[in-house]
């Protein structure tokens, strides 16, 4: 008997790979690239707070809040300084010159990446909450603190733009006394 040779039609597998992830925020990007320039320069002092950003971000991202704003970034930046202040304060009153110049010299480091993220000033928060409360006493709505800051936060208000909510809490509660 002959025997018939099998064909069998070939199958080709195509595997689609699909990313959730966003952009990472312009900050951390130059963040990156700062690190890499201190790299080269053999910038010890920067690379070290640079690195340790970085590991924080590495975290945060494995939480469930990764960081993927500016003003995430920024809440980390002041976050670190304060800690680098702490300890900076502490050095001083165990009397460790050498340890309070190292902090020092990291916190610069830190609040000049701080200074560079853009926010809101608080004139412009002012007038922008001075409307809304005026417009909702002119609608006769009931003010609430909660019911202001919804409104704030709208995506047509301040909701597309780099503020922190605890400043704009405390300038809600201000205007709202005011009036």
């Amino acid at each position: 008997m002959l025997s018939r040779p099998v064909v069998r039609a070939s199958r080709l597998y195509c595997r689609c790979y699909a990313s959730s992830a966003s952009t990472p925020p312009p900050m951390l990007l130059k963040i990156r690239n700062d690190m890499k320039t201190a790299m080269k320069n053999k910038d010890t002092n920067r690379l070290s707070v640079l690195r340790s950003l970085l590991s924080q971000t590495l975290n945060a991202s494995k939480t469930s809040s990764p960081i993927n704003t500016d003003m995430q970034m920024l809440a980390l930046l002041r976050k670190s300084a304060n800690a680098s202040r702490a300890a900076s304060e502490e050095f001083k009153a165990a009397g460790r010159e050498d340890l309070v110049e190292k902090e020092e010299q990291q916190l610069k480091v830190l609040e000049e990446y701080a200074g560079g993220v853009e926010t809101v000033g608080e004139d412009e928060i002012r007038n922008t909450v001075k409307e809304l409360v005026n417009g909702m006493k002119a609608e006769g709505v009931k003010m609430q603190m909660g019911d202001v800051l919804k409104r704030v936060f709208a995506p047509e208000v301040l909701g597309e733009k780099n503020v922190e909510k605890g400043e704009v809490a405390k300038i809600v509660k201000e205007v709202m006394a005011e009036s």
